[in-house]
């Protein structure tokens, strides 16, 4: 990122700022697909669904502690890059698909943040914990179905609910409708996103609707790399001195 300076017909110093528009354009295109392939590989390789019974559980992740807790650490990437897998879908769309990656996009961002928020302290990292520290499993099956049962988890679990098959819906419409990729990539989000909650008991078919969707958010990625910087936004405004 470079820049000059130049006068202006008042004598004022105008300085053209550095852009930063193709790094957030590219930073947008390689966050897409990581949180929904993490979370696929991690459905797959846990030996336990998201639905099990606490007991179960943590009987599980005894017999495999190893395996699970090598598989919390991708959890990271999940967390981390979302929120910015949704902001890319809607970065790629919304000038061809304005309202449908508006509606998709706020519904999903609001949802996931406020499901993150709501589900930070209960299910497998709870699991783990209570092996690694040999807790009564009886007591923290307890403490889980407390946490699970309060008001304000149960609504983040609603909002959350909500982002994955509403706003996912909406963000594969919008990916559709917007004609920058493929075809076969909005199909793969529309099935793999908002469909994958439905899959009861059986971790490995969540997984591989996750991958599934993973390859959806990977169109907004293909978008976006063909997409030039004057195309992804307007440039910074240049800086001015007297």
């Amino acid at each position: 990122m470079t820049s000059s300076a130049r006068i202006d017909e008042a004598g004022t110093t105008v300085e053209r700022a550095p852009d930063a528009r193709s790094y957030w354009r590219i930073a947008l295109a390689v966050a897409a697909p990581l949180p929904w392939a993490a979370m696929g590989l991690i459905n797959i390789l846990q030996p336990f669904a998201g639905d099990e019974d606490f007991g179960s559980t943590v009987a599980k992740v005894r017999d495999n502690l190893e395996l699970v807790v090598a598989t919390t650490w991708m959890a990271l990437p999940f967390f981390a890059f979302l929120i910015p897998s949704v902001l890319a879908v809607v970065a790629a769309t919304r000038r061809r698909a304005p309202r449908l990656a508006a509606w998709g996009g706020t519904l999903t961002v609001v949802g996931f943040g406020l499901g993150l928020g709501g589900v930070g302290g209960g299910g497998t990292p709870l699991a783990v914990v209570t092996v690694i520290h040999g807790f009564d499993v009886g007591s923290m099956a307890r403490l889980d179905a407390a946490f699970q049962a309060a008001p304000y988890v149960l609504a983040a679990g609603l909002f959350w609910v909500i982002a994955l098959i509403v706003g996912q819906a909406l963000l594969g419409l919008a990916l559709w409708r917007s004609r920058v990729v493929s075809v076969i990539f909005p199909i793969a989000l529309l099935l793999g996103g908002p469909t994958h909650p439905f899959v009861p008991g059986n971790h490995v078919a969540v997984g591989i609707g996750l991958l599934v969707a993973a390859v959806g958010y990977a169109g907004a990625s293909i978008a976006l790399s063909r997409t030039s910087d004057d195309d992804f936004d307007l440039p910074p405004l240049p800086r001015r001195r007297s």
